[in-house]
């Protein structure tokens, strides 16, 4: 059994986390843990940890390459935790996803280029669009009494015109928690090869998905597809590596590949982080049963928080999460403004999730929870939650 109980030591001048929960609040009582931005509250693997220390005793930090232990590690994780086979020279180790990203922007589109994406969705996805100066085309996924599914006349509408280049697909999704069916793969991939739309498909969070739902890798559902696609893959969210910035891009496309490989270069950024590559190496070959009791704390969790909510606020509800470690959570039976909403979570409650207009207008009215933490941090965020509701809007 892993230590998912103790609660690890973050400096507040030094994590994006902490640092933002002062900044929102510099008046937040102590013992407050924020559950915001993705990074996971567990201590790390006891297996990297100690790798890593190994690693240092006996070698230096000079510039380093992939070596044939790592591809090796890299293939057959994917190969055993997703059914999908990899080739060594499809996978273009990098930096961190989001730079990624940017890069495959800059490889497959132009400026001025139309870039698809399904809100609310991740901001970063936004934020490079409009920085490598090309055209967001939004599409809205369709939120029900079922939960939410991609607006696929919508989709196709705008697939079908010819200034659109790309799709940003994210599986499982951030932030509203769906593990996409295969069947909903296969007509995406449809939609983007009849219309000659390339697909980034991030995978970031493709591990982590909850008991009893079955994940599907985009570039499984047809040849054809595979070579259609940027599959990007890390370890950073898994085993919570993100300070580490290493991710893997997954292109057979070699043409896309070498362009992609190309756009590191221009930017200066043509080696890969030492330290990063053997912890995910250690990753990918000692922990997977981490990983799984990982799985099973955050379900619980998730549990946890849709059992306290129905029992003590039944307005608010939690999406189902199928994948990620974070929970989708309408609190539109309010009926406060974004702005209302996030004050009464930060100065009323001193609870430090995502805002839900973040991720675009479709968010509004909701809150991104981070359930990767020990269950009492859930448990005493929940109970002040509860507190903060019977004082402040049911008075």
């Amino acid at each position: 059994m892993y230590d998912f109980v103790t609660n690890p030591v973050s400096d507040a001048k030094s994590s994006y986390k902490y640092k933002d929960m002062y900044d929102r609040n510099p008046d937040v009582p102590d013992g407050i843990v924020p559950l915001s931005i993705a990074d996971m509250e567990f201590i790390i693997a006891p297996e990297i940890r100690e790798g890593i220390g190994k690693y240092l005793a006996d070698r230096t930090l000079g510039y380093t390459f992939a070596s044939e232990d790592y591809y090796e590690a890299v293939i057959e994780w994917m190969q055993k935790r997703h059914s999908y086979h990899l080739e060594k020279e499809w996978i273009a180790p990098s930096d961190g996803v989001v730079t990624a990203i940017g890069d495959l922007i800059l490889s497959v589109t132009k400026p001025g280029d139309g870039v698809i994406v399904f809100s609310p969705s991740y901001r970063p996805f936004r934020r490079a669009v409009d920085i490598k100066a090309r055209k967001l085309v939004d599409i809205p996924l369709i939120f029900d009494e079922n939960g939410y599914r991609i607006d696929f006349e919508a989709f196709e509408e705008a697939a079908k015109e010819i200034s659109n280049k790309l799709l940003i697909f994210c599986n499982p999704h951030n932030p509203v928690g769906r593990v996409w069916t295969k069947e909903e793969l296969q007509r995406v991939c449809d939609i983007c090869l009849a219309n000659d739309v390339f697909i980034i498909d991030d995978e970031i969070h493709n591990d982590l998905i909850m008991p009893g739902i079955t994940h599907t890798v985009m570039s499984t559902i047809s040849g054809e597809a595979s070579m259609n696609m940027a599959v990007c893959t890390a370890p950073s969210k898994t085993f919570n590596l993100s300070a580490l910035q290493t991710s893997n891009i997954i292109i057979k496309n070699q043409e896309v590949r070498d362009k992609f490989i190309g756009s590191r270069l221009e930017g200066f950024r043509s080696g890969t982080n030492a330290l990063g590559m053997e912890a995910c190496r250690l990753a990918y070959r000692s922990c997977e049963k981490w990983l799984d009791e990982c799985i099973a704390v955050i379900a619980d969790n998730a549990t946890y928080v849709r059992d306290f909510f129905a029992k003590n606020m039944p307005e608010i509800k939690a999406l189902p999460l199928e994948g990620t470690y974070l929970l989708w959570c309408d609190f539109r039976a309010w009926g406060l403004s974004d702005n209302e909403l996030e004050n009464f979570m930060v100065k009323k409650a001193y609870i430090f999730a995502d805002e839900g207009y973040v991720f675009g207008a479709s968010g509004s009215g909701f809150e991104r929870l981070n359930l990767a933490c020990p269950e009492n941090v859930i448990r005493d965020t929940m109970e002040r939650l509860l507190r903060a509701r019977n004082k402040y809007i049911y008075k």
